[in-house]
């Protein structure tokens, strides 16, 4: 069986991750990691119970994530699905989205087998914030030498800086840190294939709280089983190369602007 690791899986783009790896793949065994064990429990009912195992695994906690890896065997795969964004603080949207993230990595990569899979579900407002960012600061997100101690220095100092309410802008520094450490860890760890991409506008918890009242369809918003193909590409497609970052359509993109899906692939 191939054992596979989904943060955050317990709703939306994770659970439709989970749905999608046990009903395409039956040579499969996940397991659900949830920052509630309860919504886990619940959100695992459906699902095939021979073959799904609910963690208790907050990614912003060190006791959390040392806990989890204690119940887990050898992976094929980790997902890293789990985040936060609008609503929520820039001190969360950072603890959560970059340094849980590396924390999952760091815990669990020593249990992936070679030649599995590392798939870190970002977001187009990476490469939209890298966009527009500093010259300096674009020059460290994008450095393809760029090691952790250097990104987290970083992190750490605009978490020092930061206003303590508002994460609205911290969504996109979040996610283009996010997009940094895949290169950094796909470098680290050739044996492996490590990859980000983003889902896509879909109809979440996180994205609702931008609608207006508008509804999903009036905003183009996708269903999570849509947000979870280009994931789900990246854990068991076909790759080339290792450390890039790919749009919801499957098609590799850059990581300093934007490329729509359907438009052309990008081969830099």
């Amino acid at each position: 069986m191939r054992r596979i690791l989904v943060t955050g899986g317990n709703k939306g783009i994770g659970l439709a991750i989970v749905e999608a790896i046990l009903a395409e793949h039956t040579d499969t065994f996940v397991y659900l990691g949830s920052r509630d064990a309860t919504r886990g429990r619940d959100a695992a009912k459906h699902l095939p119970q021979e073959r799904v195992q609910v963690v208790s695994l907050d990614v912003a906690s060190d006791a959390s994530v040392t806990a989890a890896l204690a119940e887990v065997e050898d992976l094929y795969g980790v997902v890293n699905n789990a985040g936060v964004g609008y609503g929520s603080s820039f001190s969360d949207v950072v603890q959560t989205n970059v340094l849980g993230l590396a924390r999952v990595c760091a815990a669990f990569l020593p249990r992936v087998v070679r030649g599995g899979r590392i798939v870190n579900v970002t977001s187009a407002a990476g490469p939209s914030y890298v966009a527009d960012a500093p010259a300096d600061e674009k020059a460290l997100l994008l450095d393809p030498e760029l090691e952790w101690a250097r990104l987290e220095a970083f992190v750490n100092e605009r978490l020092q800086n930061a206003p303590s309410t508002d994460g609205a802008d911290a969504y996109g520094f979040s996610k283009a840190c996010a997009n940094a450490y895949t290169v950094l860890l796909a470098r680290q760890h050739p044996e492996l294939q490590v990859n980000a991409c983003t889902p896509g506008f879909i109809d979440t918890d996180l994205t609702r709280s931008l609608t207006s009242g508008k509804s999903a369809a009036e905003l183009g918003m996708k269903t999570p089983a849509e947000g979870a193909r280009a994931p789900m590409h990246l854990l068991f497609g076909a790759l080339e190369g290792n450390g890039r970052y790919y749009g919801s359509d499957c098609k590799r993109s850059p990581l300093d602007r934007y490329r729509a899906p359907g438009s052309a692939e990008y081969t830099g």
